[in-house]
């Protein structure tokens, strides 16, 4: 196909319409029009910035950046395989605009160079000759795009598997701050219920809220997080949710329905003042909406509260007629989770059990008596007996 057809075909894109108002298809789309028509100088103008916006991107040719965009953007025939729906007028859509680019990313530099010497003067031909090549190749075709989207999704979900929502927006984390399953000490039979609702959901069936409740530093938050990296969980995606951008939660929730993918909504330190705004809309959220839940999404929290809202003895011993009425209003929240795990300080022997495990894993000798009066004078002077405590204080004994 010559340069002239080529460009033709591109402005008949349909199904991956958005592709054509990158800079870098823009950049190439003029590139094919202006070698047609023998606007030398232009061409080698476009040309640099195509080769330029590639490597910026960190691609090696047009195929291999057409592969990434292609997998990774929403686009309706995407989703249409993600489901694993027909349409046949969408599917045909599809199929001959990703010939087309195919037949783009096959298109040799040599074929542009070539095209800009017959327009341009023999005093460019040291420019021409000097100029960078792109790799040329298509490492994609329709099939293989299909059998991706029927696997793995398509758009962000397919590239990311840890969001934070933020003012209404999704914002991807590349590298998310999660530990493994075998890096948590303790607490086997709370992480045991975590996973047994969350393999819940990934197997497609209905699976409860969740509150993670108790004292600081016992790995309430870790346990969630560690999720991503089970086995098995490699359809599970986590957005991690502020209190403060829960009234676009609802909003959140619809866009998610249908997907292949299933989603924890985490909520970190979720604690409610008195006349917090947020409490009810969390409340209708959880359970008492008109709008059905998706059964691929559940919402786990972590609390140092068990009943979230903070109550004062006014509460109890107020002037209102029904004081029952105004500490259940309050207990309310909670009891919408439908599953409830205490994450409470550990016992002595088990906390000087986890300070030995760690001493070891740290190469640390030191007798036995001493490493325990040690380890329990630090945890007096930080409260608690907790897996963050035992951590902090065998980072202590190192030089």
């Amino acid at each position: 196909m010559n340069l002239n057809a080529l460009h033709t075909a591109l402005g008949g894109i349909c199904t991956y319409r958005p592709l054509m108002d990158t800079p870098l298809m823009q950049a190439v789309s003029q590139l094919l029009i202006t070698c047609g028509f023998g606007n030398g100088e232009r061409a080698l103008d476009l040309y640099g910035q195509v080769f330029y916006l590639l490597r910026s991107e960190g691609f090696q040719g047009l195929g291999d950046w057409l592969w990434d965009y292609l997998r990774y953007c929403d686009s309706p025939y995407g989703a249409l395989a993600e489901r694993g729906e027909k349409d046949p007028a969408l599917e045909e859509g599809a199929r001959r605009d990703v010939e087309t680019l195919v037949l783009l990313a096959e298109t040799d530099c040599d074929r542009y160079i070539d095209a800009m010497k017959s327009a341009l003067s023999a005093d460019y031909a040291p420019v021409l000759a000097g100029l960078p090549r792109w790799k040329s190749g298509a490492p994609f075709d329709f099939a293989k795009l299909t059998d991706f989207y029927r696997a793995h999704g398509c758009g962000l979900y397919a590239r990311y598997r840890a969001f934070l929502w933020e003012e209404g927006a999704l914002i991807p984390v590349a590298d998310p701050d999660c530990p493994k399953p075998q890096d948590l000490l303790g607490y086997e039979l709370q992480r045991g219920q975590v996973e047994q609702n969350t393999r819940q959901l990934i197997s497609g069936r209905q699976a409860n809220n969740v509150l993670l409740f108790g004292d600081g530093g016992t790995g309430k938050s870790a346990t969630v997080k560690s999720m991503l990296y089970l086995p098995g969980m490699e359809d599970l995606r986590l957005i991690e949710i502020q209190k403060e951008n829960l009234t676009g939660l609802p909003r959140l929730m619809r866009s998610l329905n249908g997907r292949r993918q299933k989603f924890i909504l985490f909520i970190d330190d979720l604690a409610f003042d008195q006349d917090d705004k947020t409490y009810s809309s969390l409340k209708t959220i959880l359970e008492g909406s008109l709008e059905k839940r998706p059964v691929n999404v559940a919402i786990y929290a972590t609390s140092n509260r068990r009943h979230l809202v903070r109550q004062t003895f006014t509460d109890r011993a107020g002037d209102e007629v029904d004081t029952f009425e105004t500490i259940s209003e309050k207990t309310a929240l909670a009891e919408r989770f439908g599953l409830r795990i205490p994450y409470l300080t550990m016992n002595k022997d088990g906390y000087l059990a986890l300070v030995d495990y760690l001493a070891q894993q740290a190469g640390i000798s030191m007798d036995p008596k001493e490493l325990h009066a040690q380890a329990m004078t630090w945890e007096i002077r930080h409260s608690g007996r907790t897996p963050r405590v035992a951590r902090q204080f065998i980072a202590s004994l190192h030089p």
